[in-house]
């Protein structure tokens, strides 16, 4: 899940799409063992692309690559929604038989704060990774907090 709202700016949405490119790099995507869909948010929420449109790093690369920033508001609770009724299904390629991680990238600043705390207990992994200040901090928000910069 992907922030392109008009807080996080140009600049910054771009440093995130480098931060994604290098981490899908690092993942098992070109052997089928793990699937990556991509939704973005600001006003609007939108699929990018499902769990299956992708089988390969390079293609997920230029996919991200492609990706534009289009500002507005920050409706992060109707995005994790959006996850967990379209995204979060087989036909957008999840499996039922593999543990759904998910990951946040934002800069905080939602629009309804209290809906997106109670979005957030649904899930049962999910990555906050804020996008601040030339920092990334990731928190484990579902099971353990823990704070880190990179």
């Amino acid at each position: 899940m992907v922030d392109e709202s008009g807080s996080i700016g140009v600049g910054n949405f771009n440093k995130v799409k480098s931060f994604l490119r290098q981490l899908v790099s690092r993942l098992d995507i070109d052997s089928g063992n793990t699937r990556v869909g991509l939704v973005t948010f600001s006003s609007r929420v939108g699929t990018v692309f499902n769990l299956n449109d992708h089988s390969s790093v390079a293609s997920l690369q230029s996919a991200i690559t492609s990706l534009s920033y289009s500002g507005g508001g920050t409706n992060t609770a109707r995005a994790l929604a959006y996850v967990r009724t379209t995204m979060l299904t087989s036909a957008a390629g999840d499996r039922s038989n593999v543990t759904n991680i998910v990951a946040l990238l934002t800069d905080g600043n939602s629009d309804n704060f209290n809906a997106t705390v109670v979005s957030t207990k649904l899930f049962m992994y999910l990555f906050l990774l804020c996008v601040k200040e030339r920092q990334f901090r990731i928190q484990f928000i579902t099971k353990r907090i823990t704070d880190l910069i990179i």
